[in-house]
């Protein structure tokens, strides 16, 4: 049987909704930050980002289609008010992509591996390519502009070493001071203190245009958690004596006309907390010290907690999409008889 008349697989499925999602997720953002854009050097990025959404889409339609599959609802035009004043600096438009793009090139990695089928592994190939180059345009952009949130520096070691004791992995004696951190750990809490910025900003944007009081309550609840954590993990970095990475210029207008629908900022929530459940996950098993270990996870679950209850919201107003599944066997039953 020819490769592109296999049936897909519910890896292959689920990736590629999901991937349908994200993307017209960022259309609609990308669409506005290329509306109220007004740095030359910034636009080009924005443009790029936005055409690989737009290629990505009309690729995943098109697929659905080929295999009768339902085309995902997703978002589309009518949840972006491309006519609403500036809400973001440029600057923070630039360090949303970044971040995103970073995010992407982790999110492909794994979508790949998922796929089986030749074409799909092959879409997924040309999506981790893409990235890797919005990655370096913005990147580039970025440091010349002077806006590039470098990690900390630190000094080379001079020689290699051995761990050749236990205390190396401890960091909860309240009557010794842990161990100085190492560049894996820095590198981490600083990576997260960086998103948890870029959720402070858009928690604070989107609670100041929303309207219903539901959803203002609920973004001043995820801006107080971003704030939260870029205190306890820019404290871990200055308890070492290193300096926590601090955002330049990125700001919120006074406008509190809405750019977004309600839902696709409920959505976009709902993308961070995932991105920052990862981040977490990912930080706490690279991480050695204990004391950074059981952080990650008590934040972990505050996140979790605040997904849920956004969660619980969607499915209130009917917003949130259900991925495919499985039949209900126990239903099919039940018609049957």
């Amino acid at each position: 049987m020819p490769e592109n008349h296999v049936k897909m697989t519910s890896g292959e499925i689920g990736v590629l909704w999901t991937g349908y999602q994200n993307d017209s997720m960022s259309l609609q953002l990308l669409s506005y930050f290329l509306a109220t854009s007004e740095d030359s050097e910034i636009r080009p990025i924005i443009e790029f980002a936005r055409h690989l959404s737009e290629e990505h889409l009309q690729f995943l339609t098109d697929l659905f289609q080929k295999e009768d599959f339902p085309v995902p609802v997703g978002f589309t035009s009518k949840d972006a008010n491309l006519k609403a004043p500036k809400l973001y600096t440029d600057a923070f438009m630039l360090e949303f992509i970044l971040q995103m793009a970073k995010s992407g090139l982790v999110a492909y990695g794994g979508s790949l591996s998922m796929c089986a089928r030749k074409d799909i592994r092959g879409y997924f190939i040309k999506c981790i390519n893409q990235t890797i180059e919005l990655f370096e345009k913005a990147t580039d952009i970025s440091l010349e502009k002077g806006l590039y949130l470098r990690r900390p520096f630190m000094e080379p070691p001079t020689e290699t070493d051995m761990i050749d004791n236990k205390s190396y992995l401890s960091g909860l004696n309240p009557l010794k001071k842990p161990r100085p951190l190492n560049a894996i750990e820095i590198a981490h809490l600083s990576f997260n203190v960086e998103t948890n910025m870029a959720g402070t900003l858009l928690s604070l944007s989107f609670g100041q245009v929303a309207r219903s009081k539901e959803i203002i309550k609920y973004m001043e609840r995820g801006k107080e958690i971003s704030k939260k954590h870029v205190k306890i993990l820019s404290a871990t970095l200055q308890d070492n004596d290193i300096q926590a990475p601090n955002a330049p210029d990125y700001a919120v207008s006074s406008s509190t006309e809405s750019p977004f629908s309600e839902r696709l900022m409920m959505q976009i929530m709902a993308f961070l907390s995932t991105l920052g459940t990862g981040n977490y996950a990912t930080a706490a098993s690279a991480s050695q010290r204990s004391d950074l270990i059981i952080n990650y996870e008590r934040l972990s679950l505050e996140i979790a907690q605040f997904a849920k209850d956004g969660a619980d919201i969607m499915i209130k107003n009917k917003w949130l999409e259900q991925p495919p599944g499985s039949p209900n066997r126990d239903d099919l039953a039940d018609k049957q008889n």
